[in-house]
């Protein structure tokens, strides 16, 4: 588990921009059993990545004009029962983090891995999630 000196800044950088914060396993499975659009940036330490899936997510809901109903966040290697109740609903895709999922009615239709995410500068990463938001937020 980290630190939540290292980690509390990584949070606030969501949720200060209107990201709820998912802590728990039946906080993961009350919000995904509702109904609508939810977007969960699982976020992450590693800083190549990261750092740039964050400021991705963030590009994608200020310049969408379709976004998704609710906007959530779970910290792996921190909110540890949260982010293993995440990844039983993103099978059958590999634990990954930073990842990215957006979940319509509580399935998933879209997700990015980290391999998706490393490497790439963060106006792709909101390219691609605007497109996800157009074609399933509506």
């Amino acid at each position: 588990m980290y630190p939540a000196a290292i980690v509390i800044p990584m949070k606030e950088e969501l949720t200060d921009n209107g990201f709820q914060e998912l802590l728990t396993a039946d906080a993961v499975e009350s919000q995904l059993s509702k109904k609508g659009t939810t977007l969960v940036m699982i976020n992450s330490v590693c800083g190549c990545s990261a750092g740039s899936a964050r400021p991705g997510v963030l590009m994608a809901v200020a310049n969408a004009a379709t976004k998704p109903d609710f906007l959530t966040t779970s910290f792996a290697g921190f909110d540890m029962d949260a982010i293993k109740s995440l990844r039983e609903h993103l099978l059958p895709y590999p634990p990954s983090s930073p990842a990215i999922a957006l979940f319509k009615d509580g399935k998933l239709v879209h997700f990015i891995e980290r391999h998706q995410i490393e490497g790439r500068p963060a106006q792709m990463i909101a390219n691609n999630l605007i497109g996800a938001f157009d074609q399933h937020c509506n």
